[in-house]
C-alpha cells in the first residue's frame, strides 16, 4: 500500500479495511476514500458528510470515526492532473477496499465511455446492488409505494456496457461487418445492413452466476421471499435466455436445501392439493395445453415431474417447499408492468446488466426518484457507493439539491461495514426529516404544506433529529 495518492499522505489515524478469508475486517477508524463529484455533487458532499460523521458521533459516542481520504475522478481531476481517472485514484480505491463517491461527469472525447464503468471494470465490481424501498411522506405517482421493496441485483461487467462496439464507415466495422455477413451468417437468409453500427453483447457464465449467487446469498441473509431472474430471453435466446438457465443452475446445485423454484413449487403444491395425483395429471396441470403437444414433450414434462419428487420430494415436501427461497424468473418487459401492478410479488430482482439499468429507474421512480435512490458496486473485497443519479451541472454550487442518494448510498456503505447502528440513525433521521416535510425544491413543490430547505439545511435538521431518534429508542 502506498503512503500517499495523488501526492495527498494517508491520514495517520486511520486504518486500512482488510479482507481476510472472504470477509471484510474494519477498525474503529477505517479510512475511506470519497469522490466528491462533479456539478451538484460538491453540494451534496458537503452535507452528506456531515450526517455520517454525526452519525457515527452519537451511535458510538466517540469511540468510533471515519478517516475521510479524498481522492479525484471527473472534472476535479482533470483540472488537477490532466486525467479524467488518474491511476492513483484507482489505487487508492483498490487498496483502501471501500469507497463512496457523488456523480461524475462522462468526458467528451476523452478517451473514457464512463467514469463509473470504468471504475466497475477496474476493481471488477460485478454487482450493483440498488434497493428501493419508500419512506413515508415522499411524493409518488402510484397509490400505494409503500408496497414496494425490492433489491435489485444488477449484473455489472458484462453485456452491452462492455464497451465492444464498431463505429459505421470504420474499417474495424467492415471487417466485422464482412465476417458475420460472409462465414457465419452464409447460407442463411439473415444479412446486417451494410450502414450499420455494431456492438457485441457477451454474457457469460461466470459473470452471471457470481451475480445470481450474491442475490441469493443476500436473500437468504435478510429474510427474503423470492428472487427473480429478469431476463429477455424470449428473444436472445443465447445470451439472456443463457442468463436464465445459469442462474437456476446456481440455486439449485448450490443453495438446494434453501430454495425452491416456482415450477417446482407447483409440482409439490399440486401433489399436496389433490390425493394420488398421477404424475401425468400433474404434467398437464403446469403445462396448460400440454394433451396437443407432441409426444415427446409430454414424456419429458412427465419425466420432469418424477424427478422432481425423488430429488426433492422428502426434504421440501408436506408444505416445507413454502418455507423456502423461491426461485423465479420473468421478462424484462414484463416486470415493468408487475413491479407497478403486483410489486408486493417481488422481493429481489437478478437482472443483466442493461435489464437492470432500466428496471432500477422505472422502480425509483416510484418511491420519490433518483434523488432519494441509492446504490452500491461490489465485488469480492471491493465497494464503491454511489450517487444514482446525475450531476445537473445548472444547479451546481447553489445549495438546492436532495442529498438523499448518497446519504442513503452512506448507509448501505456502513451496513457493508458493520456499522449497523450508525446505517439505522442516519436511515430514520431521514424518515424522520421527510415527515416533518422539511425538505428540498423536488419534494417541496409535490407536498401540501412543505417547507422548502437548502441542501445544507436538510443535513442540519437531519442531525438534530438524530437526538430525537436516540431518545425515541
Amino acid at each position: 500500500m502506498q503512503s500517499s495518492y495523488n501526492g495527498i499522505a494517508l491520514p495517520a489515524d486511520g486504518e486500512a479495511v482488510q479482507y481476510v478469508k472472504g470477509k471484510i475486517e474494519v477498525s474503529n477508524q477505517p479510512i475511506i476514500p470519497y469522490i466528491e463529484g462533479d456539478g451538484t455533487g460538491r453540494d451534496i458532499w458537503r452535507a452528506s458528510q456531515r450526517v455520517f460523521d454525526a452519525a457515527v458521533e452519537k451511535a458510538y459516542d466517540g469511540k468510533r470515526k471515519v478517516q475521510w481520504f479524498e481522492i479525484f475522478a471527473g472534472e476535479k481531476a482533470y483540472a488537477r492532473f490532466k486525467s479524467w481517472l488518474p491511476e492513483d485514484s484507482l489505487n487508492a480505491a483498490r487498496d483502501l477496499r471501500v469507497s463512496i463517491k457523488g456523480p461524475l461527469t462522462t468526458p467528451i472525447g476523452g478517451g473514457i465511455r464512463s467514469l463509473n464503468v470504468a471504475l466497475r471494470q477496474a476493481l471488477d465490481l460485478y454487482t450493483c446492488v440498488r434497493p428501493v424501498r419508500y419512506y413515508p411522506g415522499v411524493p409518488s405517482p402510484v397509490k400505494h409505494p409503500e408496497n414496494l421493496d425490492i433489491v435489485i441485483f444488477r449484473e455489472n461487467t458484462e453485456d452491452v456496457y462492455s464497451g465492444i462496439e464498431f463505429k459505421q464507415g470504420t474499417a474495424e466495422q467492415k471487417k466485422l461487418l464482412d465476417f458475420l455477413n460472409d462465414t457465419m451468417l452464409a447460407g442463411t437468409k439473415k444479412k446486417i445492413r451494410e450502414d450499420s453500427g455494431l456492438g457485441i453483447k457477451p454474457i457469460s457464465i461466470t459473470g452471471t452466476k457470481r451475480l445470481v449467487r450474491a442475490a441469493i446469498r443476500y436473500a437468504l441473509d435478510h429474510g427474503r421471499k423470492s428472487v427473480t431472474l429478469v431476463h429477455k430471453g424470449n428473444i436472445q435466446k443465447f445470451t439472456e435466455g443463457a442468463f436464465r438457465e445459469w442462474g437456476y443452475q446456481v440455486a439449485v446445485e448450490e443453495f438446494r436445501n434453501h430454495v425452491v423454484t416456482e415450477r417446482e413449487s407447483w409440482i409439490l403444491g399440486n401433489r399436496e392439493s389433490h390425493r394420488g395425483l398421477t404424475a401425468e395429471k400433474n404434467a398437464a396441470l403446469i403445462e396448460p395445453g400440454l394433451e396437443f403437444a407432441p409426444e415427446s414433450f409430454r414424456k419429458q414434462v412427465v419425466e420432469e415431474i418424477y424427478q422432481v419428487i425423488d430429488r426433492i420430494g422428502v426434504s421440501h415436501g408436506d408444505g416445507r417447499w413454502k418455507q423456502k427461497l423461491l426461485i423465479n424468473d420473468r421478462i424484462a418487459d414484463s416486470i415493468f408492468q408487475q413491479v407497478i401492478v403486483r410489486p408486493e410479488e417481488y422481493s429481489v430482482l437478478a437482472t443483466t446488466n442493461l435489464n437492470g439499468d432500466y428496471i432500477s429507474d422505472a422502480c425509483a421512480a416510484q418511491v420519490g426518484g433518483l434523488g432519494i435512490a441509492p446504490g452500491a458496486n461490489i465485488g469480492d473485497g471491493y465497494a464503491v457507493f454511489e450517487a444514482t443519479h446525475g450531476t445537473a451541472p445548472k444547479y451546481a454550487d447553489k445549495d438546492v439539491i436532495n442529498p438523499g442518494s448518497v446519504i442513503l448510498s452512506g448507509v448501505m456503505m456502513f451496513d457493508y461495514l458493520g456499522w449497523g447502528e450508525a446505517a439505522r440513525l442516519i436511515e430514520d433521521s431521514l424518515a424522520r426529516t421527510i415527515q416533518q416535510k422539511y425538505v428540498t425544491y423536488d419534494f417541496e413543490r409535490q407536498m401540501e404544506g412543505a417547507t422548502k430547505v437548502k441542501t445544507s439545511e436538510f443535513a442540519t435538521r437531519m442531525i438534530a433529529n438524530m437526538s430525537e431518534v436516540l431518545a425515541a429508542r
